[in-house]
């Protein structure tokens, strides 16, 4: 078992535990996490939807971005992971949501956002909100996996923290 199943398992268990409910917004991953979730037989009952919002008219269509945050801080930005992750809450029944957009490369990458940078953001329905920024090193296929175990486990701290 890959440490992304296993990371989807204990996810699993830890929303149904408590009454949970996730949803992601994907950039960078393509839909790798809500794969990695789906994968768990009976997710159907902690998962909601994912959202895939790889350009920017999706994040903004699909989950409310604003096209002035979009423009100040760029789509691989905390900004904008915060809004991705907040408008995939407002638009699903979900609980719990990530949202992940960064640099996956081998191209795209710049001096102040290098390839493997990522963003991403938590939150949820109680008001909570967690950004965090990862520089992952590796080939296209290397920083979506590490995205997607990153993603995982910031849902699974927040459940473990409320017990």
């Amino acid at each position: 078992m890959t440490d992304i199943q296993q990371l989807s398992r204990e996810l699993g268990t830890a929303l149904s535990r408590h009454g949970g409910v996730a949803t992601t917004a994907e950039s960078c991953t393509g839909g790798g996490v809500s794969a990695a979730i789906t994968d768990i037989a009976g997710s159907s009952a902690w998962f909601d939807r994912a959202f895939i919002t790889y350009s920017n008219e999706a994040k903004q269509q699909m989950l409310g971005v604003g096209s002035d945050v979009l423009e100040a801080n760029g789509a691989v930005s905390e900004p904008v992971a915060e809004q991705m992750a907040l408008g995939a809450l407002r638009n699903s029944a979900a609980t719990i949501s990530v949202a992940i957009s960064g640099i996956a490369g081998p191209g795209g990458g710049t001096p102040d956002k290098p390839v493997g940078t990522v963003c991403f953001a938590w939150a949820d329905t109680s008001g909570w909100i967690q950004c965090e920024t990862c520089f992952f090193d590796g080939d296209r296929n290397a920083v979506r996996q590490q995205a997607c175990q990153k993603a995982l486990s910031g849902m699974l701290q927040r459940l473990r923290l409320l017990g």
